[in-house]
């Protein structure tokens, strides 16, 4: 499992050199659409690569949001807040 891990961060690393490789082709290319291109991508970089690198992403977080953002909209007739918050902590559960 371990060499699985080093092997895909490898693969990672290289897919970010050769990323960074065709941005830079981009911005010395002679049409100006490219260079603008290149230059775009050359600002979002460091975010482009870190999407590589770090594979995660927030679906749980956003799915436990939406189930609190439903509760909230029933949860006109709560009368105390306590209620509310026990009610998110069983729908999260």
């Amino acid at each position: 499992m371990l060499l699985k891990k080093h092997r895909t961060r490898k693969n990672c690393e290289h897919l970010a050199h050769r990323f960074l490789r065709a941005i830079e082709d981009l911005k010395n290319a002679g049409l100006t659409q490219l260079v603008q291109l290149g230059s775009t991508l050359s600002s979002w970089a460091t975010e482009l690569a870190m999407m590589w690198r770090f594979t995660r992403n927030n679906g749980i977080t956003e799915g436990f949001h939406t189930k609190m953002e439903v509760l909230q909209r029933q949860a006109y007739g709560f009368r105390n807040f306590n209620n509310y918050r026990l009610r998110v902590r069983i729908m999260c559960s």
